[in-house]
């Protein structure tokens, strides 16, 4: 056999041997038709490449979602062609809004049958077009390794987020010359790090240094691009206090003098009113979010604002600035630092410790030390905190249950937050727990989903149950969807329009994925509950039966500005 034909391998070898040298370790996907050449190439490299087995395509994506949140880098999932390719959207949608980092692989019918209307063909690049940073076609073999190369490329840069590469049938059997795996580390037209302006970062020191009452607003950026530990220093140098949004917990320490909490529609009732006060709020790695901001056409109008973020696009698009800087995080924050004063902000602060005083006698104390009434959701919360040490990571789903997460849970350690932010999925947190496991297996994975998210994914129950995995999962279950019925009561009349849940038995299905299971329902055999769930190796689902109508405060009414939270009925 001449030398040539010996480095000649399919298209689909050349898919596994990719992400092998791209260093992936695991692979979220569901086999099918259109990728199974792939799937038989994967086969042959079992020993350096692991894949887990979803039970639906969806999953798959926010499997992948979880592990890129934890691990700090893109996640790949697979699914073949047609349906296959549609059930990733939700997910690739969901990774577009939260900046998260993800490499799909699609298979597709030959590329003689494109355009016939051929079984299981969708056109899934044309698709995904508005929900991806990349998405390409690979008809040929040849082009497999440097497409999946510019791929990990444009996932993990700048601003993460997924690219999907559609592989046809023909370009996996198709034979290639291998000539090695180039990783990509430049593409011509996309600027993946910004340099930052200097001139632009003395304006914004100049403006720091005089200011009487700023307020730092970190994002998930500071996240992404692991600037913590320098937003810190800048804040303990300056005095100023900071707030992190949903996206962002962990991003700053809680236990930090300068931390003052959550912004938004169900932040901290100090927060939502000083953020109309400050005279200048420096906003890093965050885009102003409508649940962030409230009205828009009320929100700190009073301060001038110096925005730090990696993407164009999101500086002056929904507030406008003083001074924009764009620029990754750190690179910003750590040129920064130098330029700004030592200072104190002591008085200013302690305006905002008045204002949780009154949060603390009427809601917080309420939610984490009921006196009577049913199980409360911050109360399990604060359980969770106090047996993990806010060591854990928590994966919410989305509705009360994920604001009560996001509220008596202390994240003190980067990372420690995977949820369903811009896109609001229910039904991500399952999936997205086996990703986050997977990506720190030393570390306590903790689902807090209500009783309408499980049932949206609870087929995954099996996957972890498959895969041996140690993931804990606490259902609140109130036998509503409970936000929707919050608002429905508060802003419709007691118009409890289908949101009525008639739910199954939850201990019997889990036991049937052959996971432990134990239920809940009174207040006193809650903690023990708890100790024995995170006793137990392996997969574990508790049913916590909550107070039924338990209403979510603070809360900015929608449509309202933030400085009109209310922190009652």
């Amino acid at each position: 056999m001449s030398e040539a034909n010996k480095n000649q391998i399919t298209g689909s070898e050349a898919v596994i041997k990719s992400l092998i040298a791209e260093g992936i370790e695991v692979i979220f996907g569901y086999p099918g038709g259109a990728i199974m050449p792939i799937y038989d190439a994967l086969w042959h490299y079992q020993d350096k490449i692991n894949h887990v087995l979803v039970r639906h395509e969806q999953g798959a994506t926010h499997a992948a979602e979880g592990w890129a949140r934890v691990k700090g880098k893109a996640a790949v999932c697979f699914a073949t062609s047609g349906p296959g390719a549609t059930n990733l959207i939700t997910g690739i949608a969901d990774a577009i809004m939260d900046s998260t980092p993800m490499v799909c692989i699609t298979g597709q019918v030959p590329m003689h049958l494109l355009g016939s209307d051929a079984f299981q063909e969708t056109d899934v690049v044309g698709i995904t077009m508005p929900i991806t940073k990349w998405n390409y076609q690979v008809t040929k073999a040849a082009e497999i390794p440097s497409v999946l190369a510019k791929a990990f490329y444009i996932a993990n840069t700048g601003k993460p987020g997924p690219v999907l590469i559609d592989i046809t049938k023909n370009a996996q059997f198709e034979l290639m010359e291998w000539q090695g795996y180039v990783p990509c580390n430049e593409v011509r037209g996309y600027t993946s790090n910004p340099s930052v302006d200097t001139v632009k970062l003395q304006q914004a020191a100049e403006i720091i240094n005089s200011a009487k009452k700023p307020l730092i607003i970190a994002g998930q950026g500071v996240i992404i691009s692991k600037t913590r530990e320098i937003l810190e220093q800048l804040s303990s140098k300056t005095g100023i206090p900071v707030t992190t949004t949903m996206q962002g917990l962990g991003g700053f320490n809680p236990d930090h003098q300068n931390y003052v909490g959550l912004p938004g529609m169900h932040g901290n009732y100090s927060v939502n009113i000083k953020m109309n006060e400050c005279d200048v709020m420096i906003a890093v790695g965050m885009r102003f979010d409508d649940r962030v901001t409230g009205d828009v056409s009320k929100f700190a109008k009073q301060a001038k604002v110096i925005h730090i973020e990696i993407d164009a696009v999101e500086i002056d698009k929904v507030v406008k600035t003083e001074v924009g800087i764009l620029a990754d995080a750190k690179e910003a924050l750590t040129a920064l630092l130098p330029l700004v004063n030592e200072n104190t902000h002591t008085d200013w602060i302690q305006t905002f410790k008045e204002l949780d005083k009154q949060e603390e006698v009427l809601v917080i104390r309420h939610a984490i030390h009921p006196e009577n009434g049913g199980i409360k959701m911050g109360e399990i919360m604060h359980l969770i905190d106090e047996k993990t040490k806010g060591e854990a990571i928590i994966v919410p789903d989305v509705g009360q249950h994920q604001m009560y997460a996001m509220r008596y849970y202390n994240y003190r350690k980067p990372n420690s937050w995977v949820s369903s932010g811009g896109l609001g999925t229910m039904g991500f947190s399952i999936p997205a727990a086996i990703g986050a496991q997977m990506a720190a297996p030393d570390r306590t994975t903790v689902v807090i989903v209500g009783d309408g998210c499980f049932q949206m994914t609870l087929q995954e129950l099996g996957t972890i149950w498959q895969n041996n995995l140690n993931v804990k999962i606490v259902i609140f279950n109130n036998n509503y969807l409970g936000m929707v019925r919050q608002w429905q009561q508060l802003f419709f009349d007691n118009r409890y329009s289908s949101v009525e849940l008639k739910n199954p038995d939850f201990v019997a299905i889990s036991r049937g994925f052959r996971l432990e299971s134990a239920k809940v329902e009174q207040r006193a055999e809650l903690s023990a509950a708890l100790d024995v769930m995170f006793a137990h190796k392996g997969g574990y689902v508790l049913e916590v039966v909550v107070e039924k109508e338990e209403n979510l405060f603070p809360m900015v009414p929608s449509g309202k500005a933030c400085s009109d939270v209310i922190l009652e009925p």
